[in-house]
């Protein structure tokens, strides 16, 4: 028996499993035989680890992007037919974007600028937020506060609280900031104060952690964008880029 090519096609056995070898099939002699031939192997050609961390990593991304693929369509209605969220961009656009945020969240932060770029600059994409508080007190307050704002003052005035939350809000979220906040953004903050513990704003805030759940998000930014679900922070040019493959 050759043991340094049965080596060999033991580890190209991660790559492709129809290479790998029957250990079933060998004597304890072989066996042992082998093990030592694969140790010498990989002690002499140790890239080949890394070759091979490689390619299960690809497989594992492969299987993950598949199963997103089925938890979106799963989820479609409550992803983008869901008339308690916040809906921008272009309503008529031909693809959807949704976003699972949390305002204390700094890559969510980091992401608003590149993500209305994204929008504004394509001009044919429907925009979706879910707020997803899963940090601390305050992201729940923020949360409450921008779905108050939502409900009580409509889609144009969510849409200055949500980015002044990431652009100019500083501090502790307490009704004295946020009476504040609502003030430098010429809205009018008795309404949405009241509004923040109504049963409908605690309800949207339920239903979207329901939602994360059902579809494994654990973090933020989380992007469904078409049927692909991307899960934490990419840049502008790779929004861009799953947009187009989603486009076809």
């Amino acid at each position: 028996m050759k043991l340094a090519p049965l080596a060999t096609a033991a580890l190209l056995g991660l790559a492709s499993p129809a290479l790998a070898v029957d250990l079933s099939a060998m004597s304890a002699e072989e066996k042992a035989a082998f093990g030592d031939a694969v140790r010498a192997y990989l002690l002499e050609n140790p890239e080949v680890l890394t070759e091979a961390i490689e390619v299960l990593k690809d497989r594992q991304a492969a299987a993950e992007a598949v199963a997103d693929v089925e938890l979106v369509k799963a989820n479609a209605a409550d992803l983008f037919a869901d008339t308690a969220s916040y809906t921008g961009g272009n309503p008529e656009g031909d693809l959807t974007v949704v976003e699972f945020i949390d305002y204390r969240c700094g890559y969510c932060k980091k992401a608003h600028s590149e993500v209305m770029d994204l929008v504004n600059g394509d001009g044919n994409i429907r925009y979706i937020v879910k707020e997803l508080p899963i940090l601390s007190e305050d992201s729940a307050t923020a949360a409450r506060f921008a779905i108050a704002t939502l409900q009580v003052a409509g889609p144009e005035a969510y849409a200055k609280v949500n980015a002044g939350f990431y652009e100019s809000f500083r501090g502790e979220v307490t009704p004295d900031t946020l009476s504040a906040f609502a003030d430098d953004l010429g809205l009018d903050a008795a309404p949405i104060l009241a509004r923040m513990e109504a049963p409908e704003v605690t309800k949207v805030i339920e239903d979207n952690h329901a939602l994360a759940q059902r579809m494994q998000i654990s973090g933020t930014p989380t992007f469904v964008m078409g049927e692909q679900m991307v899960r934490g922070y990419i840049p502008l040019a790779h929004m861009q880029q799953v947009v187009a493959e989603e486009r076809g």
